[in-house]
C-alpha cells in the first residue's frame, strides 16, 4: 500500500510562508521569551529561530547573553533575527521593569520548590514572559525573586535538565497550544 504522505517541495513550503515584512505585521502570540545569561551563541540563534516559528511577541536577552549581530547567532537563526522583535538589557532589572510596564507576567522555567508542570499554565496567565537561565546555573535569583510563577518540564529520566534551546522549544509550543485552547485569548 502506498503511503498517503508526500514530502512538500521547497517551492510549496515557500508559498505557505509569510514574507519577512508580512511576519513583522502579523498578529503575534502573547508570549515573550527571555534568555538570562545564556552563554552559547548557537543556543541563542536556535531560540531566535524557534521564536520566529512560534511568532511570539518578542525575545529579550539579558546579562552576558550574546546578541546580534554575531555570525554564530546568525548561523543557527537563519534570518530570524530580522523577523523576531528583540531587545537586549545588560541589567535584568531594566528588562523586568519594561515587562511589568506592559502588564506581562514573569514565568521562570526552572526547578523550584513551588513550581508546577509547564502543561498547567492556564489561559488567564497570558501575556506571559518565559524566563530561561544559564546552561549551568539556571535562572538567576533576581528573576526568581520577581517571578509570578515557575514551571518545569517533568524529567522522569536520570538527567534533570535539557539543553536550553530544546527546553525553550518544548515550552513555547506548549504555550501556543494552551493559547489556542483558551477561546478568550
Amino acid at each position: 500500500m502506498a503511503s498517503p504522505y508526500r514530502k512538500l517541495t521547497h517551492e510549496e513550503l515557500v508559498a505557505q510562508r509569510l514574507s519577512g515584512d508580512d511576519v513583522l505585521r502579523a498578529p503575534r502570540h502573547p508570549v515573550y521569551g527571555l534568555l538570562d545569561n545564556v552563554r552559547s551563541m548557537y543556543n541563542v540563534g536556535s531560540v531566535f529561530r524557534t521564536s520566529d516559528g512560534a511568532r511570539i511577541s518578542g525575545l529579550i536577552l539579558t546579562g552576558f547573553t550574546p546578541h546580534p549581530p554575531r555570525r554564530e547567532i546568525s548561523k543557527t537563526a537563519l534570518g530570524a533575527t530580522e523577523t523576531v522583535p528583540w531587545a537586549y538589557y545588560r541589567d535584568p532589572n531594566e528588562a523586568i521593569a519594561g515587562l511589568r510596564e506592559k502588564g506581562i507576567r514573569l514565568c521562570a522555567v526552572e526547578h523550584t520548590s513551588q513550581g508546577k508542570p509547564y502543561t498547567e499554565v492556564g489561559p488567564s496567565d497570558f501575556p506571559l514572559c518565559l524566563i530561561f537561565g544559564n546552561e549551568l546555573t539556571g535562572v538567576s535569583p533576581v528573576f526568581l525573586k520577581h517571578a509570578d510563577l515557575a514551571i518545569e518540564i517533568p524529567m522522569p529520566g536520570a538527567k534533570q535538565s535539557l539543553n536550553v534551546a530544546v527546553a525553550y522549544g518544548i515550552v513555547v509550543f506548549e504555550m501556543l497550544r494552551i493559547i489556542r485552547s483558551g477561546a478568550s485569548i
